[in-house]
Formats: structure tokens, sequence, C-alpha cells
């Protein structure tokens, strides 16, 4: 499509989907249209289309952060918007948010509640409500959000779309309204996640006018068989009816990709969490909008949500004394997780507990609230990158896990994360394909990954061929056969086509018996070929074999 056949396509979804509580202002279809019409389309996000958390700057659009007595025009797009724009992409509008990004649910904005994209019964998960739904319901490629407590990646999770949230400070925050600016970050929505990816890098990068912004060096990616932590046990208390067992689904999807998974006590990380709303961090959201909620306090109930403005008038009530008690607080307990987390590439968690409709919250708004972040509000306190995606469904209802881990990580999480959106094929190898053997990187470059070791039932024979380089044969019998020791790869499934399209005669691609009693692709041989081979069953493996020569 064109950009401006993607922008035609968008309005007819927005009128289509009738949604309009997402939207806080919606350019003219004229005038992006027009937009549309001048794009390069050699960009590499050329005529995507955008939206826009209402409280990060658009030229010519207002800012209201969700309070209508708050707005302000800006003169200049935030950095985010500015660097997706010189990319390519078109700015559709500004969506519907909790009020000053204050909540996980998506209903305390005087534009109304954002309806979540599955079940309009339920909440949307905030407080990047709008951006979330609109790119659930196909509105949106691309959205902007904000997350300083799990606000892109809880309505990411609710709405069954990827939310990317970047290293603090990679993404600069200038141009945005303000939570708390020491632990804001604008984060990305997409329905793919490569092309969140994508976009998270197209917007980092310093800024002149964010003295917090930073760049950093990558963290390595994941090994073959990466580490992952998951809570134990006691840490998954209170979470929804059937999404333990969907968590646990989660888990086995994982370990199947050949990542080695530990259980943890993660309590150091809960205990973290609790202080961004229990302690004095609360001060920051104070600071940032507190004055204008004192000079408005006629319009709290209407303009100003009561329950927002609750929250950011008692930041007023902190302390020096407290903050410096919470930040040596807050200090013990990173230090106490990254002992608990050592030799983990990544935590993996449900991103949130529970999906609540409009009338639960409605009749416990702070309550309700407090139970969507216990496995998010955390991760900026703590200086960590975080990643949500989709991981099925539970009665219905997108269920959503996370990835979470140390600065700098966020291009391992998204390793790590693509092995749920592409889980591969297993491919059982004996010989030359082995580790460390000849014909390995052929794996390697097929974008293989090691699960493990394994060994076939006991009903094979394997033979030493005539090859160059050396190779063995491996046969099923029907009486004295062996297990055969060998190891399991996992391949995307455009390498395994790939790979196996290429095999050579006499090999062949099989189907081989484990020990355990699975089945799974494997290297065989046409039996003609093993006539006048030595028979090295004895060995019990072609590295065996190898070492008495």
């Amino acid at each position: 499509m064109t950009p401006a056949e993607r922008a035609e396509a968008a309005y007819d979804r927005v009128e289509a989907a009738d949604r309009p509580e997402i939207w806080i202002h919606l350019r003219p279809r004229e005038e992006v249209l027009a937009e549309a019409a001048g794009i390069d389309p050699g960009l590499p996000l050329a005529g995507l289309v955008v939206a826009v958390k209402d409280n990060i700057d658009v030229a010519g659009l207002p800012t209201t952060a969700g309070a209508p007595s708050y707005a302000y025009r800006p003169d200049a797009d935030a950095p985010a918007v500015a660097r997706l724009r010189a990319a390519g992409a078109l700015v559709l509008g500004k969506t519907n948010l909790d009020q000053f990004a204050t909540g996980l649910v998506g209903t305390r904005s005087p534009y109304g509640a954002v309806r979540n994209a599955w079940d309009p019964a339920r909440i949307s998960g905030g407080s990047s409500s709008g951006s979330a739904v609109a790119v659930a319901l196909g509105i949106a490629d691309l959205a902007l959000g904000t997350d300083t407590a799990g606000s892109g990646r809880v309505p990411a999770a609710l709405n069954g779309v990827v939310g990317v949230k970047p290293t603090k400070g990679l993404v600069p925050v200038s141009g945005v309204v303000p939570a708390c600016y020491t632990l804001d970050c604008v984060t990305v929505l997409a329905r793919d996640l490569r092309l969140a990816r994508a976009a998270a890098e197209i917007i980092e990068g310093p800024d002149p006018a964010d003295p917090l912004s930073r760049t950093g060096t990558q963290l390595p990616p994941p090994p073959a068989r990466p580490r992952v932590a998951v809570p134990a046990e006691e840490n998954l208390h209170g979470m929804a009816d059937g999404w333990r067992e969907a968590f646990a689904a989660a888990v086995t999807c994982l370990a199947s990709t050949g990542v080695e998974i530990v259980e943890v006590d993660v309590t150091p990380l809960l205990e973290a969490a609790q202080l961004l709303y229990g302690g004095a961090f609360v001060a920051e959201r104070y600071a940032a909008v507190g004055d204008h909620l004192d000079k408005h306090r006629d319009l709290i109930g209407t303009d100003l949500d009561p329950t927002v403005a609750a929250i950011i008038l008692a930041g007023r009530e902190k302390t020096a004394v407290d903050w410096a008690a919470d930040t040596a607080r807050l200090a013990a307990l990173g230090a106490a997780a990254r002992t608990a987390l050592d030799g983990c590439a990544a935590l993996l968690t449900p991103t949130t507990t529970w999906h609540p409709t409009l009338e639960e919250v409605a009749a416990d708004p702070v309550g309700a609230n407090a139970r969507m972040g216990r496995f998010t509000n955390f991760a900026n306190l703590l200086d960590y990158a975080s990643l949500a995606v989709p991981a099925g469904f539970v009665d219905g209802l997108p269920f959503g896990v996370m990835l979470t881990g140390p600065a700098f990580s966020d291009r391992a999480l998204a390793a790590l994360a693509e092995r749920f959106a592409n889980p591969g094929l297993e491919l059982f190898v004996v010989g030359a394909h082995l580790t460390g053997q000849p014909l390995n990187a052929q794996l390697v470059q097929a974008g293989g990954t090691l699960v493990g070791p394994a060994r076939t039932a006991a009903r094979y024979r394997l033979h030493a061929l005539a090859t160059r380089p050396l190779k063995p044969g491996l046969v099923r019998t029907a009486e004295g056969g062996a297990g055969i020791e060998g190891e399991i790869w996992r391949l995307p499934a455009a390498g395994f086509g790939a790979l196996t399209a290429a095999v050579p005669a006499p090999m062949a691609i099989g189907t081989v018996e484990l020990a355990d009693g699975g089945r799974i692709s494997g290297f065989l041989v046409e039996p003609y070929a093993v006539e006048n081979a030595p028979d090295i069953t004895g060995f019990g493996g072609w590295r065996a074999y190898l070492a008495s020569l």
C-alpha cells in the first residue's frame, strides 16, 4: 500500500471501530493524506500510521495529558515523534490516557474510559490506553505510550499486542508531560515484535533538552542455551483464574526453545514495586503537576479525576527524610534482586495479574489498580529494560508475559521474545552437525540454537560412512538396536526448510524416536549406504567413536 492508501485505510478503520474514546485529538483526514503524498517510499517506516499518547507533544495539536484545563499547544514535536516522522511515519492523532499518566486501568479520564479491544465490558489497561487499543484494533501500525509503572506494558498485555519499554533514558522524555520525570520512559506498541523493536531503535538517542537521556552499549545476545528466571510459586499469588496455568504454559513454551528455566524468589522486586506508589517517590508526581491541581481544586470531580488528584496531592506530604529512607531501602532491594538473578539473562513473569471489568474498577478504583502493577512497578525504579509480548488467551481474552532484564539488555530481551513469536522446529543430529563438528556452522547459519543433548530410543544402529567430512549414518533396526547420543537443535521454519532441502543423498531427514518416547525430525541414512560401513553402535555416539581414532 502507498502511504496515502495506508492513511485512508486507517481512517476507514476509525469509522468502522466506532471507539471515539480512543482519541482526544484526531487529525483531519485531508491533512494526513496531504502529508502522505510527500513521503519518500524508501524510508524505513514509510506510510506507517502512528497514534501518539496525549502526554507526548505533537506540533500543532494540543497536549492535554488527559486534563482539558492543562492543555497547551506545542510548537515542536517531542523527539520520539520527530524521529518517527523523519523515518516516514504518519501521525494520525493523540490518544486518550489515564489522566497525567497516573493509573494502569485506562478509566481515569474526563474523555471517557477506554474499553478493551477484545471485550468492551473490560478495561483496556493504562495509562497508555488509547494507544494500545488503536493498535489492537488495527487502526494504527504503531503507537507511542509512556511507562513509569507499567503504563505501556499492561495495556499491551490486556489488548494482545507488544509493548516495548526501553532502558530508561535511551529515548528522551523531552516533550513529554512528566509523571515521575526520573522514572519515565517513552514506549512503543505494535502488533509485531520486530516492528516494535525497529521503531524503538529509531526513536533512541540523546537529546540536549533532556539531561537524563543517555546512550549505552547493548548487552550481547543471549547464548544458545540462556538461563531465564521465573518467580517462585509463592510469588504468583493473587492471579486471576486460569492465569497461573497460562503462565506455566508460557514457561514450558520458552523452555522448549532451549532456554534453561530456574525458579527464583523475587520478593525483593515485589517489595521494590510497592515503593513506587507507597513510598516517597510519589512526590515526583506532585513535582510534575501538583501546582496545577492546587490551583484548580474546584475542577476535581469534573475536569480533574478525583482518584488521580488524590494520588498526586498526597505526594506533597512526603519529606526529604522519607525520600532518603526509601532511596536506601530501594538500593538494598536492588542489590538483593541482582543476587537472586545472577547468571540469568532475563526474568519471565506474567505482565499483570488480572483483567477486571469496568464495573470492578469503578467499585474499587485504587485497589483494582494496585493489583495491575505487581510485576511492572519495579522496573524503572531499579533501571531495568522490559518487553511485554502476547502469550495466548484465557477465556477468550489475551494473556501476556513480560521479559525483564538489566539496563541495555533491550536487544537481548527481544531475541528471547522472538522465541515466543517464532518457536521454530526441532532437529536431532548425531554426527558432523554436532556442536564443534565440521558442519555445525550450517545449523548456526540457518538461525539454529542448541536445545540440549538427547539420546535415541534403543532401536538404532550407527555406522561410520566413507564421506568427507567424516559423518555417521543412523538407521533404525527391528532388533539389536541401542540408544545413540546426539543433540537437539531448534531452527526457524525458513532455516529448517533451507537446511533440509540441501541434505545430500544418501542422508535424509526422517522421524527419530527418542529415549523419552518423543518423536522428532532427525538425520537418518538410507539403508544401502551402510552395507559396507563399519558398525560403531558400541561407542554409543559419534564423539566417542572419533575419540577412539
